[in-house]
């Protein structure tokens, strides 16, 4: 079925559901801003009549900032029309108009700004906490319950407490041989504790059977987890969306024509990522019309192709259910990120493809730069490196190739390429690239670290975008070795140890040709140091080792600004 094209020049989405696709690049965020503003200066639905969701914190701040941006672009355009043609399809629109018109649309933009901060522009859980509180006896919520980001901890007591009495009661050994307290442990058995909202099958498994021990093992946590929550006074997120879809679930319930009496507009962001209850939510809420109300418009933006997050309940058949009840489905098609030959290679590459349901289509893209603003480069935008047994020296014919030659060659291969870019001194769109401007992403971690080892071999320098403490890092075990020896500075193992990290930069051949005499120069600056920290703490001892070059030595080194930013 082919999907038509959305405008956002043409007739706003009509009362009911609309699914807008979206593919990486095309957008959504700016579809969603410009919807905004071209309901607020038609005078369709003005602001405090809009919801706008998406699902994360940081997203709904940058989706509030966009929204605000795009609102007074318009508004500057209104109050001083800017000459010549307008590239801009949102401004274009909202200057076609008489000057009577064009003042009305002033001020409705200028109300919509005065009264911004109290929009509702917010995460999934943030909309479920304000309905919930709103509803008073028509939510079953507690008002004085606290709300938490983390439960495991309590989770991990339950089932702590629930598998002890579980292999200490009648037939506990059999429990135990056949259920250990590591498979109650598992990830995905304690994703499904944790989340009240995920379905927990068998239903009907044999009594005796393996599955329905763990079921019944299962079923006895998630009902002492609820009853210590509710002792606690704590609620999850999770307790935010079951409460408000049990608030929801009768068609006559108050809840939703209140719900249909407060927002007109809803428009939800990176719709792929809603696991069941969301949608039940949204559904119940907006999709159903209560008797007698005005229909909501209810617009749903996302990319099956981007449905990664199955792991804490995001369901991409849940994104397909709605699509088969919308009433209008269209497409974003422009790419507005990658230019044209990229694009060109990866519609040959991946157009048509199923990804794991006839419904998640890839469809072409076109871009909105044409040809490429990659200008120097020998290398095509686009390519697909190929390893070969014949690149093996030695390689036996039937014996398979070990994959540690494997991934140094194929990390040697990416540094060369990355050299050679770098050496063909190419530019992307006028600027000259560096070495700051290319990325690299691998599967695993291991595999960026040999990546950026090989690049620093060639001198080029690297950053790893990690999201593990620094003090697993080089510089965590500078300052560790460090400490020792400010610790013990009688002790020279100690002592010559912190003299090989950059705070002092000695290395092997210059601490074997300084002898006794340097060990013992070393072990004075230690305990220097030792009083500037007792006087002013640890953070005057690496200013005093910046004092005595510390940066000097690291600036100078391939990703030293890294490891001095790691230090500090």
């Amino acid at each position: 079925m082919v999907i038509p094209e959305f405008d956002i020049t043409g007739p706003l989405p009509m009362p009911g559901t609309t699914l807008l696709e979206a593919s990486a690049g095309t957008g959504k965020t700016w579809t969603i801003a410009a919807l905004v503003a071209r309901y607020v200066v038609e005078g369709v639905i003005g602001l405090d009549k809009m919801l706008v969701v998406t699902f994360g914190r940081a997203a709904s701040q940058e989706l509030r900032e966009r929204v605000r941006d795009r609102l007074v672009e318009v508004e500057h355009a209104l109050a001083a029309p800017p000459q010549g043609k307008i590239k801009d399809p949102v401004l274009a629109m909202a200057l076609d108009a008489d000057e009577v018109e064009r003042g009305v649309r002033l001020r409705r933009v200028r109300r919509a700004l005065t009264e911004f901060d109290a929009a509702s522009i917010v995460t999934i859980h943030q909309f479920c906490h304000t309905v919930l509180r709103g509803l008073g006896v028509a939510g079953d919520t507690d008002p004085s319950a606290q709300l938490v980001d983390d439960l495991d901890d309590l989770l991990t007591e339950v089932i702590d407490d629930i598998y002890l009495k579980a292999v200490t009661g009648p037939g506990g050994s059999e429990v135990a041989e056949r259920f250990s307290r590591k498979d109650a442990g598992l990830v995905g058995f304690a994703a499904a504790l944790r989340n009240r909202l995920a379905r927990l099958e068998p239903t009907n498994a044999p009594p005796g059977s393996l599955a329905s021990l763990r079921r019944g093992f299962a079923d006895a946590v998630r009902t002492e987890f609820d009853h210590r929550k509710r002792r606690l006074g704590l609620l999850s997120y999770d307790d935010l969306l079951a409460q408000l879809a049990n608030a929801l679930a009768d068609p006559t319930s108050p809840a939703r024509q209140r719900m249909h009496d407060r927002w007109s507009l809803v428009l939800v962001d990176e719709f792929q990522d809603t696991d069941p209850t969301q949608w039940q939510v949204f559904e119940r809420a907006f999709h159903h019309t209560p008797p007698g109300a005005v229909p909501t418009t209810l617009v749903l933006i996302g990319d099956p192709k981007q449905a990664i997050y199955a792991f804490r309940g995001g369901d991409v058949v849940t994104y397909l259910r709605a699509k088969q009840v919308a009433v209008q489905t269209a497409t974003l098609t422009q790419n507005y990120r990658s230019d044209q030959a990229v694009l060109d290679a990866v519609n040959v590459l991946l157009s048509g493809a199923e990804l794991g349901d006839p419904e998640i289509l890839v469809h072409p893209v076109t871009a909105h730069h044409t040809g490429t603003r990659l200008v120097g480069a020998k290398a095509e935008p686009f390519r697909m490196r190929v390893l070969t047994r014949s690149m093996f020296e030695g390689q036996e014919a039937d014996k398979p190739i070990k994959m540690e030659p494997v991934r140094r060659r194929i990390a040697d291969d990416l540094a060369d390429d990355v050299h050679r870019v770098l050496r063909e001194h190419a530019t992307f769109d006028g600027q000259r690239i560096e070495a700051g401007d290319i990325a690299v992403l691998a599967y695993k971690r291991d595999e960026l670290r040999r990546i950026a080892n090989a690049l620093a071999a060639r001198g080029i320098p690297s950053v790893m975008a990690e999201s593990h403490t620094v003090f697993t890092t080089s510089a965590g075990t500078d300052w560790l070795t460090l400490l020792e020896a400010l610790e013990q500075p009688h002790r020279s193992p100690r002592v010559r140890a912190a003299a090989l990290t950059p705070f002092v930069g000695e290395t092997l051949t210059s601490l074997a040709e300084g002898g006794e005499g340097l060990t013992e120069s070393l072990a004075e600056r230690m305990r220097d140091w030792i009083e500037i920290h007792r006087a002013r703490g640890i953070a005057a001892v690496f200013e005093a080792a910046l004092e005595e070059g510390l940066d000097a030595r690291l600036l100078g080194q391939v990703n030293g600004e890294r490891r001095l930013t790691d230090l500090r």
